[in-house]
């Protein structure tokens, strides 16, 4: 008889996320095991206690799933969980803090295909902002998009400091090349978006970051993409299901469309789901963070097309 299948769900909180619970299941686990304010040092000695208990057929039914917030200390916890692995006792180790991993992923892969569609260009070419740049969304956009080849930039509603500080603990840890900017006015925005050709918009729901106003002043605005889905919207005029619909209030961008948070959404669940169900159907032990969620959300996405 098969042995069943086993999700281990490692998270530094208090809590795990409900919706990863519900996401491992509909991909097909037949149990999951939450642990909660689990530290880096515990992650190697929770991955062999995993590892050691089952032969190598139930080892291809093993798998972990690492959460929290922070997007340093999961992919540290990542690294040691493989660490911790001892050939052929390895299993499948997916990291995904607060969803931020896969968000982005679909975020950036939805607006790269809108950009390649409506304006013929690759993200290489690209100046790219990211509004609410500094929480863990906008954190992994960022890094995706820079290491896709785009000139990107955080923003922070606060301190610059904060940016820049972020951008370059990043930088170091991923070969990434991001900067840092802030905008604490409606004047600070306006100058920020004047030339540059994307914006993602990643800050926390129910706030209004772009008003049609500050959106006069962008000249080159090719695709705007935004995750909130909680009026008012991140950026006004957008809708949560426009897929490369007009943005029609950014007057003096010509062909500017934008890509909302249904739309993004639509595309996360799917590669969610797809990762999770991967590490069932795999033969080989596989690793998994934003970088093999950017490349999967491309594929769904040009698919879905």
């Amino acid at each position: 008889m098969e042995k069943r299948s086993i999700l281990h769900m490692l998270d530094p909180m208090p809590n795990n996320s409900p919706f990863d619970i519900n996401m491992a299941m509909d991909a097909g686990f037949d149990v999951l095991m939450p642990y909660s304010n689990v530290k880096l040092d515990s992650v190697y000695g929770l991955t062999q206690d995993a590892i050691f208990s089952r032969s190598p057929s139930g080892i291809k039914r093993t798998g972990l799933f690492i959460g929290g917030r922070d997007l340093g200390l999961a992919v540290d916890m990542l690294e040691a969980s493989k660490q911790a692995m001892v050939p052929p006792f390895e299993v499948s180790v997916f990291a995904d803090p607060s969803g931020a991993f896969t968000t982005a992923a679909a975020l950036v892969a939805s607006v790269e295909h809108a950009l390649k569609i409506h304006h013929g260009k690759e993200l290489k070419d690209c100046r790219v902002l990211v509004f609410g740049g500094t929480g863990p969304v906008g954190i992994a956009t960022g890094i995706i998009a820079s290491l896709a080849g785009a000139d990107a930039a955080l923003v922070d509603h606060l301190l610059l400091d904060s940016a820049v500080d972020v951008a370059k603990v990043f930088n170091r840890r991923f070969g990434c090349t991001l900067k840092g900017e802030c905008a604490r006015t409606e004047e600070d925005k306006a100058s920020l978006i004047a030339e540059v050709d994307i914006i993602f918009c990643t800050a926390k729901a129910g706030i209004q970051v772009l008003s049609s106003e500050v959106l006069k002043a962008a000249r080159n605005l090719k695709v705007v993409g935004d995750v909130n889905a909680v009026p008012p919207l991140g950026i006004e005029g957008i809708k949560r299901t426009d897929a490369g619909a007009p943005l029609t209030n950014a007057i003096n961008s010509q062909g500017a469309v934008a890509v909302g948070a249904l739309a993004v959404g639509d595309i996360k669940y799917q590669l969610q789901h797809e990762m999770l169900n991967f590490m069932l159907t795999t033969d080989k032990p596989v690793y998994l963070d934003f970088r093999e969620a950017f490349n999967k959300a491309r594929d769904i996405v040009t698919q879905k097309k």
